[in-house]
């Protein structure tokens, strides 16, 4: 069963056992029968909604306001919408996609610190009051343009034991925040809160027990000013993939005690975090398709294996890659294992080759992997990628003119009536 959304994106509804396996096999049979080798995701919604419950089981007391940034699917911010999450943005683009897609002003975060001057207005024009700030210049401009702003102070935390570090970039020293505290209710503004960030990619529960407790201090330091801060915004770079399958648990359970330690229920202080690639890391899988192939010597290469009899080293050409929806490869550490396999059935007497595999763009920087052991490929084939759904189809553009990879969302019909979804991605 397919419903059309207003977005003409239809979400296929998984009924009598279908699975993301099937709509996968006769998406690839369907496009084989058009000539049509174009990528595409699957991008399975009750995932989406799995991840939710696990937060809401681990987190009770902190709300989720998603991550527009690290996917923007439109089904993806509908689910959103339907789970009452609130929503992160960061320009006045995220932030119109988040009100067409249903989310209410008040559900929505403005979440960066350097905001164009007409971002803001914009922001102010459609009711989106809070925001954050981390510098003098920076309330300047919203007392211009936003003097009803709620204002978030993101400080900068320790963030090195995580992938990706952010307060390189962004946050206020601790040293500074009485001062921009002061600078604000000069100019008459409203702080309500604190953030922060510990970076994508955290290894150390005890980041966000030391980065709360921070958190607390400015609170103490803006009580000591008159200024009754009532929201604490915990940030984002949750994952539970790979490395950090279970440390979700882990630095779950560090975060509540250190709550219930600095911020306890009957503080009076809202908890928010900004989750992203948590919630959709796992929903999408990428089918590409190889479009070309070639054997290179090992001559060509300084350091062979030196591996006796070798036909030399495959060269394989799909029709996405880094400059695709496989450019989390570069610029996302959090992103690094990854490893494509063929759709089509691999006997376990088929022997592997030493394997480049390319994207389609005429750049030499378009390698996807290189080094990978794989049964020998033929032009047709596909390859599939799983855990594809964070800063993969947000991060894509149209290099060289080869198109982005189509979106073809599913869920269960269970999940499809359990969240109305009907009301949901018909009647708005």
């Amino acid at each position: 069963m397919h419903v059309s959304s207003p977005e003409n994106s239809d979400i296929d509804i998984l009924e009598n056992g279908r699975t993301v396996k099937d709509v996968i096999d006769n998406k690839i049979k369907e496009l084989g029968s058009m000539d049509n080798e174009e990528p595409f995701y699957v991008a399975n919604l009750d995932s989406v909604y799995k991840r939710h419950l696990r937060w809401l089981t681990n987190l009770p007391r902190v709300k989720p306001f998603y991550a527009v940034k690290c996917n923007n699917t439109a089904a993806v911010l509908r689910m959103m919408s339907a789970l009452d999450t609130g929503f992160d943005c960061a320009s006045k683009g995220e932030i119109q996609m988040a009100l067409s897609l249903g989310a209410t002003p008040d559900k929505i975060i403005y979440a960066h610190t350097t905001k164009p001057l007409s971002h803001i207005k914009y922001a102010c024009a459609h009711g989106v009051d809070m925001m954050t700030f981390d510098s003098e210049d920076e309330l300047l401009k919203v007392s211009r343009s936003h003097a009803k702003a709620k204002l978030v102070l993101r400080i900068a935390v320790d963030d090195s034991k995580s992938l990706i570090e952010l307060s390189s970039k962004f946050g206020a020293r601790l040293v500074s925040v009485g001062k921009l505290l002061e600078r604000a209710g000069e100019l008459g503004l409203d702080v309500i809160g604190v953030s922060f960030h510990v970076g994508s990619g955290c290894t150390e529960g005890s980041t966000f027990k030391q980065a709360i407790a921070d958190a607390r201090h400015v609170f103490d330091i803006a009580d000591l000013l008159g200024v009754q801060m009532r929201l604490l915004d915990i940030g984002g770079g949750f994952s539970a993939i790979g490395d950090f399958q279970e440390k979700f648990e882990e630095f779950s359970e560090v975060i509540n005690g250190a709550l219930d330690e600095f911020f306890p229920p009957d503080s009076g202080v809202q908890i928010i975090a900004e989750p992203g690639r948590y919630y959709v890391e796992s929903a999408f899988t990428l089918a590409a398709n190889v479009i070309a192939k070639r054997v290179v010597s090992d001559d060509m290469y300084e350091h062979s294996d030196g591996e006796e009899n070798s036909p030399g080293r495959m060269m394989y050409y799909l029709n996405d890659g880094v400059f695709g929806s496989l450019r989390c490869i570069v610029f996302d550490p959090a992103h690094s294992n990854y490893e494509p396999y063929l759709h089509r059935v691999v006997e376990s007497s088929e022997r592997r080759y030493r394997s480049v595999i390319w994207g389609p763009t005429c750049s030499s920087s378009d390698k996807v992997i290189d080094n990978y052991w794989i049964p020998e490929l033929r032009v047709g084939d596909w390859l599939l990628l799983d855990n594809m759904g964070a800063y993969s189809v947000s991060a894509t553009s149209d290099f060289n003119g080869f198109k982005r990879a189509h979106i073809y969302p599913v869920v269960t019909a269970e999940t499809w009536h359990a969240l109305n979804f009907s009301q949901t991605f018909n009647n708005r």
